[in-house]
């Protein structure tokens, strides 16, 4: 088999059917080897709905005949930034592939910006790699998981919360605000807005009655939320913390604790026997916060920046 197949260098929403198709099916037959997503889910919301409609950015495809053995996806980020993704065919000569993939990308992604190459599932081979085309170590998002139901004495020791489940056309704006203020400055999670709630909200997965708010009693919008995501198709299932937020006008009291057992708890009702979050590395009271609740380390994700050029 040829090495070296042919890179193209395309819009993301100018895909063609026939690329659309290939793509969806390079990120089915990846996703199924590796037992994890091969992109965030912006990424492969905007193909597994809209094709290439949904998804901003380039995309370099690695092609041989009619057939994708690669793609490269330069997406951009809430904080100016662009993000890097590679995925290979999981049978095919995949670090030769990643190496020519994320050197095209790198000469094609818009300068002026840093530019950050994430790794699914990190391990030597990929900070070698990294380090290879001129990127160095950024950041690690830790999945960790924990079984279901939680224990009695971790449940007993949570501050009591009331939540209810978040309601279409009433708590759009509020939700938005909150998570906002909540992840100010983060790159991903931070500057949501409305259309993007409304797109995420789309998804097959969304179970309104799994995302949770509470409500703030003075009135003044939500003290936070936990939206929850059930991954069916896992083996066990898993249930994921999918998003949580707690207004910074309530840090420190001991809110984040309570709507992630109230999460934990509504996931372990609708028979979920794993329970899953990804956290940054660097936010130590959230560690240590996840670890008192039975949380342990599963894999992590890694960052590598590159700066402008």
């Amino acid at each position: 088999m040829d090495p070296h197949p042919d890179l193209v260098v395309a819009e993301a929403s100018a895909l063609d059917d026939a690329q659309q198709a290939a793509v969806a099916d390079l990120l089915r037959r990846a996703g199924q080897a590796q037992g994890h997503p091969p992109l965030p889910e912006p990424q492969l919301l905007g193909f597994a709905r809209h094709g290439g409609s949904g998804a901003p950015g380039r995309i370099v495809l690695a092609r041989r005949g009619d057939d994708v053995a690669g793609a490269a996806f330069l997406s951009p980020a809430h904080d100016g930034s662009t993000v890097l993704h590679v995925v290979v065919d999981p049978g095919g000569d995949g670090d030769e592939l990643a190496n020519a993939l994320i050197a095209r990308a790198t000469e094609v992604a818009p300068p002026g910006a840093p530019l950050h190459l994430w790794a699914m599932l990190a391990g030597p081979a990929d900070d070698r790699r990294a380090a290879a085309h001129g990127f160095s170590k950024d950041r690690d998002l830790l999945q960790l998981r924990v079984p279901l139901p939680l224990a009695s004495d971790v449940v007993e020791a949570t501050r009591p919360l009331v939540v209810r489940p978040f309601e279409l056309g009433r708590d759009e704006e509020v939700w938005v605000e909150t998570n906002n203020r909540a992840f100010s400055g983060h790159p991903e999670q931070g500057g949501w807005t409305v259309e993007e709630l409304h797109e995420r909200l789309t998804a097959e997965w969304v179970d309104l009655d799994g995302f949770l708010v509470a409500d703030d009693p003075d009135g003044q919008g939500l003290i936070g939320s936990c939206w929850t995501k059930v991954h069916p198709t896992t083996n066990p299932v898993m249930g994921e913390i999918y998003v949580i937020a707690v207004d910074p006008r309530h840090k420190g009291e001991g809110w984040g604790r309570s709507l992630t057992v109230a999460g934990l708890q509504w996931l372990a009702g609708r028979g979920v026997l794993v329970g899953m979050l990804y956290t940054d590395a660097t936010n130590e009271a959230a560690v240590a916060l996840y670890h008192s609740l039975g949380f342990a380390l599963d894999h992590t994700d890694r960052s590598y920046r590159r700066p402008p050029r």
